[in-house]
């Protein structure tokens, strides 16, 4: 990568752990310390923790459509503001409606798409999976550097410091987008950056898609149940908030051996049959949690089980989606995928609200393992994707017609998917790599 390139994905990656550090430092700590607001419930707790997922799940698709009217950073600039305003109501909260209500402001600033899209700007095209990794990876450091460090903010400052702290650190990101993040001066294709309306509707109704949209709504339902229950599990073993963090570390920490051990699996078991295993291993861990939660041992051990799988599957979905997605349409697949993604955010924080409210707390993790099963079930099509590249392509129209192009393109050796779009002068290929040779492609649209 270039400096541009180096600048742009360590910027972006930095705009992406702080605002996400954010969301997730609340996680840990908001079951234990809402109870002092005076009008507490159990379900106020779950709109809580899982009511920014809400606001995220209904504008991810309009603000990366957005961002390409009227621009990245703009969007961004202005989604990051919001999430700042969120944050600046929760903190001042004085009950818990106001919490709920500064969280669905919070979710309102969505600029995922954006980000991803302003990250594909600003790279070529053969270093762009290398920035994108770089930001996802940052996504996944930032979940658990947050569940160390929220539990000792939270005891040190309460629920009113976290919230102060997101907002400030929404606030640092604005300097950041503005003048340390490059200006576009690439303009990747929308097509496998940003959603595109037209396609949604396609693409929603595909049915591998959608058995990987509803996995990711689960497994995020399933994360947020946990952490709205986990935290009162450990305080009625006798662990005060500041010492969870000492919980957390060991188990995530076993949860990246129990990940090694299932991407070894897959070199003797299909994809899909380990994703299958991985749900398994959440069933079995939300039920355990149930039945045997008497020491700190038991839970540490289940919470390993749990995040063993939820490793994997978190790391496996995308890449699945981003393989299964047509050619030219993976950001709408991603769009939606996001949407999902964080309605299980919502779904989950509301489902634990409702049974610990009305039929005993006793009774969620009962819920979500019987959940799990029926996902179980609902996987048995679940096809393993294939591992393919992508390319883009800027032919000459002047010269060849687009559906000349596409089915020249589409003879060559190795070539699955072709999608031509003369708006935006692409053409966009799916193809296995070892088979597909791009010298070719290039003599084919341009003579």
């Amino acid at each position: 990568m270039n400096r541009t390139e180096i600048r742009a994905s360590l910027a972006l990656a930095a705009v992406y752990v702080l605002r996400m550090l954010g969301l997730f430092m609340v996680m840990p700590v908001l079951a234990i310390l809402a109870v002092k607001y005076p009008d507490y419930s159990a379900l106020m707790l779950g709109l809580a923790i899982g009511g920014y997922g809400l606001t995220q799940a209904i504008l991810q698709i309009p603000m990366g459509v957005l961002s390409d009217k009227i621009g990245r950073k703009p969007v961004i600039v202005g989604g990051l503001l919001m999430f700042a305003i969120g944050s600046g109501v929760a903190a001042t909260a004085d009950s818990m409606l106001w919490i709920v209500i500064g969280r669905f402001l919070q979710g309102a600033g969505a600029i995922a798409g954006a980000i991803m899209a302003l990250a594909g700007d600003v790279s070529r095209e053969q270093q762009r999976p290398k920035v994108m990794a770089i930001i996802g990876i940052a996504i996944g450091f930032s979940f658990y550097i947050a569940l160390l460090i929220g539990p000792v903010i939270a005891d040190n400052y309460g629920l009113h410091g976290i919230f102060s702290i997101t907002g400030i650190l929404a606030i640092l990101c604005i300097p950041l987008v503005i003048w340390v993040v490059p200006s576009a001066i690439n303009y990747a294709p929308k097509g496998d950056t940003l959603p595109v309306l037209t396609d949604v509707k396609t693409l929603f109704f595909d049915p591998q898609l959608r058995r990987l949209n509803i996995s990711v709504m689960l497994l995020h339902m399933m994360i947020t149940v946990l952490f709205v229950q986990m935290p009162i599990l450990l305080s009625a073993l006798g662990w005060e908030l500041d010492r969870h963090w000492q919980l957390y570390l060991p188990i995530l920490a076993a949860s990246v051996v129990g990940l090694v051990i299932l991407m070894m699996l897959t070199r003797t078991m299909s994809q899909s049959a380990v994703i299958r295993l991985c749900i398994l291993l959440l069933g079995a861990a939300l039920l355990g949690l149930h039945f045997e939660h008497g020491t700190v041992l038991a839970v540490m051990g289940f919470g390993w089980l749990f995040f063993a799988g939820f490793n994997f599957l978190e790391a496996s979905f995308p890449a699945m989606v981003s393989s299964i997605a047509p050619a030219g349409k993976k950001g709408s697949a991603m769009g939606i995928y996001a949407s999902f993604q964080f309605l299980g955010a919502f779904l989950g924080g509301t489902l634990s609200g409702l049974a610990s409210q009305y039929i005993g707390p006793q009774w969620v993790f009962v819920i979500a393992g019987g959940a799990c099963g029926l996902w179980w079930l609902g996987l048995r099509k679940l096809g393993t994707s294939e591992r393919l590249k992508r390319y883009t392509l800027k032919p000459d129209f002047t010269r060849y017609s687009a559906q000349t192009i596409g089915e020249q393109l589409a003879t060559l050796e190795g070539v699955v998917d072709v999608t031509v779009v003369p708006d935006e002068g692409v053409v966009y290929i799916k193809a296995h790599g070892k088979q597909f040779e791009i010298d070719k492609a290039h003599v084919l649209v341009n003579g």
